[in-house]
């Protein structure tokens, strides 16, 4: 049986919240609540936006850029990655029919 989640307290732009969460996920959510509050805060140091829904929003959209950004590039590196798989399977491929024709 889990513990119940404890109450971790975050602050984000000069307020507080409150979230429940269970203990192994605390450091997680602490990490996660410091990278938001970073992204917020350059949104607001701009100047150009004006509004925490604004500034949220705006943060969310760049947070999202940067998911889809890093997930185009792990897609590409394991889709060279398996191009390169390949062409060493067929390396090997090719050797070993080679030993076998030697073996004959």
């Amino acid at each position: 049986m889990s513990p119940e989640p404890a109450p971790v307290t975050i602050r984000i732009l000069d307020k507080e919240y409150r979230i429940a969460c269970p203990e192994e996920e605390r450091e997680a959510l602490l990490e996660s609540a410091r990278y938001l509050h970073g992204k917020m805060k350059q949104v607001r140091d701009t100047g150009k936006v004006i509004g925490s829904d604004r500034i949220s929003l705006m943060a969310a959209l760049n947070i999202a850029h940067e998911l889809l950004q890093y997930k185009n590039q792990i897609e590409n590196l394991e889709g060279d990655l398996g191009s390169r798989l390949l062409a060493v399977q067929r390396k090997m491929d090719v050797a070993l029919d080679k030993g076998r024709q030697m073996e004959l």
